[in-house]
């Protein structure tokens, strides 16, 4: 009758760990393809810039250091290694697109052109997109790192030496209250 009891004990201990286990690797997945969501979206803008480059430069010969601040912007973008380097790329770029934009407005002529305007949406598309990707990629997260130090996902993590995930935090610049004046 003890071994009975000892091996039912053991069979559910062996369950309950198998099932831990493959709750950790699910949600480490699921953080995974977060990223990668992530990831798609910045390609898709770096597909859209060179686009957005030439239709500007047909229409305007303004500010060549706005054009290649874009330009090297998308570089880094493309060179980044890591999820941290990546965003921090993706920030500066999503600046030198909203400088390029504000140049833009001078231009009536750019303005009044239908390439621009279709590029300048998709563009706005893509950043929500970004946007609403970074949240998700946050809450994966999040339940990810939240069961890694979760008892007892936290002891079969640590045998099993999963990471947790770092999340993606707004630059300080970022935060500042704009000022509006009317």
């Amino acid at each position: 009758m003890a071994i009975i009891i000892i091996i039912a004990v053991v069979a559910v201990i062996a369950i309950i760990w198998v099932a831990v286990y493959n709750g950790l690797v699910k949600s480490r997945m699921l953080t995974q393809e977060a990223w990668s969501q992530i990831d798609v979206q910045l390609k898709r803008r770096n597909d859209l810039i060179p686009n957005l480059v030439n239709t500007v430069k047909g229409y305007a010969d303004f500010e060549k250091s706005t054009l290649q601040a874009v330009t090297d912007a998308r570089a880094s973008v493309n060179n980044a290694q890591g999820p941290a380097a990546t965003m921090a790329a993706s920030d500066q770029l999503t600046g030198a697109l909203s400088h390029l934009f504000a140049v833009a407005e001078a231009y009536p002529d750019l303005k009044a052109s239908t390439s621009f305007n279709k590029l300048q949406e998709e563009l706005t598309n893509t950043e929500n997109k970004i946007a609403y990707s970074r949240q998700l990629f946050n809450t994966t997260t999040a339940s990810y790192n939240t069961k890694l130090q979760s008892f007892p996902s936290n002891i079969i993590a640590g045998i099993h030496h999963f990471e947790p995930s770092e999340f993606i935090v707004v630059p300080e610049n970022e935060k500042e209250v704009p000022t509006v004046k009317f």
